[in-house]
């Protein structure tokens, strides 16, 4: 995960609320979720759109899963003996290899963002939890001033839309995948979402 600069300021709701939705994430996919995590997850409640719907499957999901069950199936989905059923990395997606261009492109991007990976975290930045809170950290200016929705589109074309897509499809299909299948979808249809609004945002 990385390490924020400074104070983070006042930021429009609406991307407070994208902020959040990047964060929560981000905590699912670091690490196993904790009791408290869980409970927070069995309250959220999910319309009639996809995004709502996933919400709301993981919602009851999470109201019949215990701490260590998830934690069982997380280590199955992302660690496992070796190597987990999926490997949640840029370039892993991009190139078919673990620390390849796609990494060394993110770390020049990150020093000129001034982020920082935080001092008890060792694996490669480019992981899938580590970019969704560096979007959140991104959007609420938690490395500097918030960053305009041209650099915040500039970072998620060039190092999460070329692979997210892909992965978040996978863990919805994952064989070990149970709470994490709609922790898959909120992250694929999210994801959609932005692209969405960034392209808009570009004509």
């Amino acid at each position: 995960m990385t390490q924020a600069a400074v104070k983070t300021p006042e930021i429009a709701p609406e991307d407070s609320l994208r902020a959040e939705l990047y964060d929560f994430l981000a905590a699912l996919l670091a690490n196993p979720p904790s009791d408290g995590l869980l409970r927070q997850c069995a309250k959220l409640t999910g319309d009639d759109t996809d995004l709502g719907q996933g919400v709301q499957t993981l919602a009851t999901l999470a109201s019949k899963s215990t701490a260590k069950s998830v934690e069982r199936e997380f280590n199955t989905l992302f660690i496992g003996i070796g190597r987990g059923e999926l490997l949640p990395y840029a370039s892993y997606y991009m190139t078919g290899f673990l620390n390849e261009k796609p990494l060394a492109q993110l770390r020049r991007d990150m020093a000129e963002q001034q982020i920082r990976r935080a001092p008890n975290v060792y694996e490669p930045e480019d992981n899938i939890a580590s970019l969704m809170e560096m979007m959140a950290g991104l959007i609420e200016g938690r490395f500097g001033a918030p960053a305009s929705i041209g650099q915040q589109q500039t970072f998620f074309n060039r190092h999460i839309a070329p692979w997210v897509g892909p992965f978040f499809a996978d863990l919805e299909r994952a064989q070990n995948s149970v709470f994490y299948t709609p922790v898959g979808t909120v992250g694929r249809v999210f994801m959609q979402i932005e692209s969405e609004a960034f392209r808009l945002a570009g004509n």
